[in-house]
């Protein structure tokens, strides 16, 4: 009964905001752990892209940073300034503001909580999170290169005024980068919604298969890191949530229930 009711509530603007902050909210203050930085669900590259070299610590959350160095790469970063709408805990932004060079990169969060955590444990020159929402963005017009939205516009109460955002506050040519599941319908919505969006569709990729080869790579790491970071009470859920093998998401993608796409869009020039 539970599951009804806040699946019709999601049909609602205002619930999915308040949804989205809710539950992001909590989760940066009730584990703060400097181990987990990212939120998506990782990335296992195409055999055509080139492979990603770089040593990280073992505790590293490899698959979900490739979803992050793979995405960015797809633009030229070095130099630009970046927006990411929906950094969460910062570790992807970490890793492109140190890899990939961009003069500057501005993380945006809805949940202040996970600004101040990301601020707390990311320390870049060319870094800084800040607080405020992905449907009125804080920043001027015509202002960033290269806008990163990783697995979050899904939450957005209208996906439709956060890419009304995104084109004003990209500078003519710049480019809007993005990852996310949907259903089947619902990614049609968003094909149609970022068709509409007055923004220049350059390459749209089915990467579902890509990241269901991510969950289960890393699947071990990720129920020890469950069990070591969340309370027993939650870890079911968190568990399912988080996109274990097994999981609804999981086997949704497998069968084809939900999908997974990439996109590069550009502003006019």
């Amino acid at each position: 009964m539970i599951k009804f009711i806040i699946r019709i509530f999601k049909r609602f603007a205002w619930f999915k905001r308040l949804n989205a902050k809710v539950t992001y909210e909590l989760l940066a203050k009730k584990i703060p752990a400097e181990e987990w930085q990212f939120m998506n669900y990782g990335y296992v590259p195409n055999d055509n892209e080139k492979p990603f070299d770089l040593p990280l610590p073992p505790e590293t959350q490899r698959y979900s940073l490739q979803m992050y160095h793979y995405l960015a790469s797809k633009k030229e970063i070095e130099g630009k300034h970046v927006l990411e709408v929906g950094s969460g805990r910062g570790g992807g932004a970490k890793h492109v503001a140190g890899v990939l060079k961009p003069t500057s990169y501005v993380g945006l969060d809805l949940a202040q909580s996970a600004v101040d955590l990301a601020n707390k444990i990311h320390k870049l020159p060319n870094l800084q999170f800040i607080q405020g929402s992905a449907e009125s963005i804080p920043l001027e017009d015509n202002t960033i290169d290269v806008v990163l939205n990783v697995e979050s516009c899904h939450a957005y109460g209208s996906v439709d005024n956060f890419l009304s955002e995104v084109k004003r506050v990209l500078k003519p040519g710049g480019f809007l980068l993005l990852v996310d599941f949907r259903s089947v319908e619902n990614m049609d919505l968003l094909k149609k919604q970022l068709a509409n969006s007055g923004l220049k569709l350059l390459e749209e990729e089915n990467i579902s298969q890509n990241v269901v080869q991510a969950m289960e790579a890393e699947d071990d790491v990720k129920q020890e890191r469950i069990k070591k970071l969340v309370p027993e009470r939650w870890q079911k859920l968190f568990a399912e949530f988080a996109g274990v093998v097994g999981s609804r998401l999981h086997t949704n993608l497998i069968k084809g229930d939900r999908l997974y796409y990439r996109f590069v869009l550009q502003k006019a020039g």
